[in-house]
């Protein structure tokens, strides 16, 4: 890793300003996703709704934070950059499209051929470095200091992460009342928008959503193979942690040095719960044949944490689904267990 691949980045927390700005962004470009009622009377002892981010133009949340980013920093003429695993680069690579900015998108070699082959639809052609997150990261951060282009982290970006906390301000509109909202957690940027959407950056400025006001839980729920943000938090600092494999692969690597989303989770008081791989399958499968709903294992986290009992249950509860980008060779052997 060179010298400014390892610098340490500064990055401040998104101000009521970018909230408002993303807010903007977003709605010129997507319409709201659905809030349903998911039928598991019987299997969860809850009232379960489920954002269904998994009706977005790539298939998952990130293209919100995408297109509240882009639209903030694609003025330069060697437009943007970034790493992803594959959705948060689907994301970008949309919003670029739509903007008519100028994209590069690193993605580690062995990423989800279902995720490489949508950046290729979408019309770019992905960067292939390394075998993990961390490796295309690195490599992203070098290449944008290189060239000029504006790096967007797929989670430690104020810009991405006011833009994540748009899906909270629709569930605001959809769902009156107090409730539990259910984030996957990766390295945090959704979980950071959507504490914010809740409670603003302030207390002196308040959510854009603010006037919808309701107590609202978050709790953030990890794969046990990947616990970078809760293990940060925890600690207050980034700590490097072990990765396992996972289904959930959208959720494992380790954070950037210095990422603010763990310090915005910890100060809002956070509460973490992790899944395993069994449960984890077990929820990707029953939102598939009891619900008619194509889920990755990033986006069945929180279901999962509800069927291992990991969560304490007080009132509705919605689960961020968050993406449905799962290949047919992962999905089918989890169908036909």
């Amino acid at each position: 890793m060179t010298d400014v691949e390892n610098s340490l980045r500064t990055v401040e927390p998104p101000t009521a300003a970018d909230l408002d700005h993303a807010r903007h962004a977003v709605a010129a470009e997507l319409a709201p996703t659905p809030l349903i009622r998911l039928p598991l009377d019987g299997i969860v002892g809850a009232d379960v709704h489920a954002k269904l981010e998994t009706m977005q133009p790539t298939g998952s949340f990130k293209v919100r934070g995408a297109l509240a980013a882009v639209a903030a920093l694609g003025g330069a003429d060697a437009g943007v950059i970034t790493a992803s695993a594959g959705n948060h680069g689907l994301g970008v690579a949309y919003a670029a499209t739509r903007l008519r900015v100028p994209c590069t998108i690193v993605v580690p070699a062995n990423a989800s051929p279902v995720k490489i082959e949508g950046l290729r639809r979408l019309g770019v052609e992905p960067v292939l470095h390394g075998s993990s997150y961390d490796e295309a990261e690195a490599h992203a951060l070098g290449l944008a200091a290189s060239s000029g282009a504006e790096f967007i982290s797929a989670y430690n970006d104020p810009y991405v992460i006011a833009g994540q906390a748009t899906c909270l301000g629709e569930v605001r509109e959809q769902l009156h009342g107090a409730f539990t909202v259910v984030v996957p957690v990766g390295g945090g940027g959704l979980l950071a928008g959507t504490v914010l959407a809740a409670h603003g950056p302030t207390r002196a400025a308040a959510s854009p959503w603010s006037s919808a006001a309701a107590r609202i839980r978050v709790v953030g729920v990890e794969s046990a193979a990947s616990r970078a943000v809760s293990t940060a938090a925890g600690a207050g600092t980034v700590t490097e942690v072990e990765i396992g494999p996972t289904l959930a692969d959208g959720l494992a690597g380790n954070l950037e040095r210095g990422s603010i989303t763990p310090g915005l989770a910890a100060a809002h008081g956070v509460e973490f719960a992790a899944v395993g791989e069994e449960h984890i399958a077990e929820a990707v499968r029953l939102l598939a044949t009891r619900c008619g709903l194509i889920v990755e294992g990033s986006g069945a986290v929180g279901l999962a944490a509800l069927l291992a009992g990991a969560l304490t249950l007080d009132g509705p509860v919605v689960l961020l689904l968050t993406g449905r980008n799962i290949a047919v060779s992962a999905l089918t052997p989890i169908l036909s267990a």
